[in-house]
C-alpha cells in the first residue's frame, strides 16, 4: 500500500465523524429512556421466556399490571434445533434458535406501535449424543440463556418503537 492511500484512510476516518454528526446520525441507544411505563402482560405469560422479561421488566424500573396504559403481547416462544456435521459422530455442533412473536398496543386507543413481529436469537453447543443426560442439561442452559438473549432483545424493541409518554 502507498502512503499516499494509508493518508487517505486516515483523512477519511478522521472525517467520517464529523460528516455523520452533520447529517444529524446518533447511534441507538444514546437517548433511550432510562425506565419503561409500567405493561400488561397478554399471551404466553407462563413461559421462562415472559419470567425473564418481567424480571428485567422489573430490573429496568417497570413493572406488569393488568391495568397499564401498554400491553404487550408475546407469543409462544419456539426452540428450533439445526444438527450441525455429518452423522456417525458422537460429538456434534447443534444450533438452537430461539423465536417469539411480539406486539405492543396502546390500550386507551387500541393503537398498535409493534404488530406482531417476530424476534429471533440463536447459539451453537456442541454435544455427545451419546451423552443423553449430559445433552439435556446442555440443552436446558442453553434454552435459558436464549431467553434472556431473548427477553433483552424484545426489551430494546419495545424502547425503540413506542413514543412512551
Amino acid at each position: 500500500m502507498k502512503r499516499r492511500d494509508v493518508l487517505y484512510a486516515l483523512a477519511a476516518g478522521a472525517l467520517a465523524p464529523l460528516l455523520l454528526s452533520g447529517c444529524g446520525f446518533q447511534l441507538r441507544g444514546s437517548d433511550m429512556p432510562t425506565t419503561l411505563p409500567e405493561l400488561s402482560l397478554a399471551g404466553d405469560t407462563e413461559s421462562g421466556l415472559a419470567r425473564e422479561f418481567i424480571s428485567r421488566l422489573q430490573r429496568a424500573g417497570s413493572g406488569v399490571s393488568d391495568q397499564a396504559p401498554w400491553v404487550v403481547t408475546l407469543g409462544t416462544p419456539r426452540l428450533e434445533e439445526r444438527t450441525l456435521g455429518g452423522e456417525g459422530r458422537a460429538s456434534r455442533d447443534h444450533e438452537l434458535t430461539l423465536r417469539a412473536s411480539v406486539a405492543l398496543q396502546e390500550r386507551s386507543d387500541d393503537t398498535y406501535h409493534l404488530h406482531t413481529e417476530t424476534l429471533s436469537t440463536s447459539t451453537r453447543i456442541r454435544v455427545n449424543d451419546d451423552d443423553l443426560l449430559n445433552r439435556e442439561a446442555l440443552f436446558s442452559e442453553a434454552r435459558g440463556q436464549l431467553e434472556k438473549q431473548l427477553a433483552q432483545k424484545i426489551l430494546a424493541r419495545l424502547v425503540n418503537v413506542a413514543s412512551w409518554q
